[in-house]
């Protein structure tokens, strides 16, 4: 992308990277620092508590330079066997541990990542490049659900039933499944890990997690504060590897006879490969997959509140999560108003650059790849007859313009394939019905969103959308105490909430007989 001068330094035991760069637009055209605690910059493996080096490395960039941050141990199913041999070996003394002791340890894990908050955001946006705003803000979503899951792990409850029989008591108990294989994605590379591993490691369940090659340093760095906050060697294990390594590894951790659980966020055509994994051991598995979320503005909408709720739906890290609108469905009696605001919405509140810069909402795409297929759906949708309201240019690297489209079709590429970026085609429709079948139409249903007025039609639309979360007048929808999860192609299983731990353990019937009573 352009030519750069690194200086790595340390500095009162803090690591310091700082990028020169030289021939990037003006919004780049600064020096850049990357300046966090020395002891979280980890790039070996985390393995049975110890730090360990592989036979080689692969670098992590910043997508927004290509300049190099790190270079990570890349570790193969070596690594990986014996990351898993690590975690079988220390569940049987971590479930032994009092849901008391669990909850103690998860909650010190959960002060320390408060503590260094700052540092494990600059981190996300230097690797990811998420605007620091949103770091932040993910860090403070990825420490709740240790604090939530060290409350729960005090209130896992088996039953007594009644029996039919006299002379006997029936239990049910609830037990941890054992080793869980955590596999996630790079766009929250912390709370992703977080949300899975608090409710494992609560109930007494041991991990061995890896990362998106694209953004090992936040979960290295929250094995280092594991191991702060007192986590036994062997429970919460990280074997980082590149994308050559990955399926290997990835298929070593979904065959292994002793790994119980695989729990996968990504996209559906990984997820269902995975799948195929697992069912060689029948392991217990859930699944967070792709999203196409529908976002309709109906004319009983609020719609300066519609617009208010499609910028954060559709702009959070730069339309890069798995519950981003992607399809506007917006009623022909407010159409014309509501694509006028949205459109001064967009000139007035997005600003691209660095995601280090105080000022920038709109940081760059994971890489180029991900803006080439940004690209080719405005070229596909233009094609076909569309309109650029805003935006729709390809900027240096893997920088795209926020885009605003009109005169949308179901047959455009961008209305069939989720896009994973900042683009909004913008689909006219006439009736309630019209609106729901073109939403329900897609394979997948993870999130869907609605701006309705009306109280009879919310119940209606609620009840019909095909997706496992729907926000009724509310583009932010994701919260520690809620289940996240999706229907169809969109995986199974929930994360979060009180259901997010009941993926982590086994009931067992318990029938007491021959008794004198």
């Amino acid at each position: 992308y352009a030519t750069c001068l690194c200086f790595l330094y340390l500095s009162r035991g803090r690591c310091i990277l700082r990028q020169v760069f030289f021939g990037l637009p003006s919004m780049l055209q600064r020096p850049y620092s990357l300046d966090v605690s020395a002891q979280l910059l980890r790039t070996q493996a985390f393995i049975d508590g110890r730090w360990v080096s592989a036979a080689s490395t692969f670098p992590v960039l910043d997508p927004a330079t290509g300049e190099e941050i790190a270079k990570v141990s890349d570790c193969g199913t070596m690594e990986a066997q014996d990351a898993v041999n690590a975690a079988c070996k220390a569940f049987h003394l971590w479930k032994n541990h009092t849901a008391k002791e669990r909850s103690i340890l998860l909650r010190k894990w959960f002060d320390l990542i408060n503590q260094h908050k700052e540092d494990l955001a600059k981190l996300i946006t230097a690797e990811c490049g998420k605007p620091m705003k949103e770091s932040i803000g993910e860090m403070t979503y990825s420490a709740s659900f240790l604090e939530w899951f060290s409350e729960e792990a005090r209130r896992v409850y088996g039953d007594i039933v009644a029996p039919s029989a006299k002379d006997r008591k029936i239990l049910l108990l609830k037990q941890p499944v054992g080793v869980a294989s955590i596999i996630t994605p790079w766009n929250f590379p912390s709370a992703m890990i977080t949300r899975k591993v608090g409710a494992a490691l609560a109930v007494g369940c041991t991990v061995v997690v890896k990362p998106a090659e694209d953004t090992p340093l936040s979960a290295l760095a929250l094995a280092e504060l594991s191991v702060q906050a007192g986590i036994p060697p062997g429970v919460f294990n990280v074997v980082p590897c590149s994308r050559e390594k990955t399926p290997a590894v990835g298929e070593l951790l979904c065959t292994d006879p002793l790994v119980a659980k695989i729990s996968f966020t990504g996209s559906t055509a990984t997820g269902k490969i995975l799948l195929r994994h697992a069912a060689g051991t029948v392991k217990r598995v859930s699944m967070e997959l792709g999203g196409h979320a529908p976002f309709i503005v109906f004319d009983s909408a609020d719609v300066d509140k519609a617009v208010a709720g499609a910028m954060v739906s559709k702009f959070r890290n730069t339309g890069q999560t798995c519950v981003c609108s992607n399809r506007f469905l917006v009623q022909s009696g407010i159409h014309d108003a509501f694509m006028e605001k949205l459109a001064k919405a967009m000139d007035a509140e997005l600003k691209f650059g660095h995601g280090s810069e105080p000022a920038t909402t709109q940081g760059p795409l994971i890489n180029t790849r991900a803006a080439e297929k940004v690209e080719n759906q405005i070229a596909d949708a233009v094609a076909q007859g569309a309109v650029i309201v805003r935006g729709g240019k390809r900027l240096e690297g893997s920088f795209m313009q926020p885009t605003l489209l009109s005169n949308v079709n179901t047959d455009m590429q961008c209305m069939r394939e989720e896009t994973f970026g900042p683009l909004i085609p913008v689909v006219k429709f006439n009736t309630e019905q019209e609106a729901l079948a073109i939403a329900n139409a897609s394979p997948v249903g993870l999130a869907g969103y609605f701006y309705s007025r009306d109280i009879s039609q919310i119940w209606r639309v609620a009840e019909q959308m095909e997706v496992g979360m729907v926000g009724v007048n509310e583009g932010l929808i994701s919260t520690t105490e809620t289940s996240f999860g999706g229907i169809k192609q969109s995986g199974f299983g929930r994360e979060g909430s009180k259901y997010g731990i009941d993926e982590y353990l086994e009931i067992k019937y318990m029938c007491l007989g021959g008794l004198s009573l």
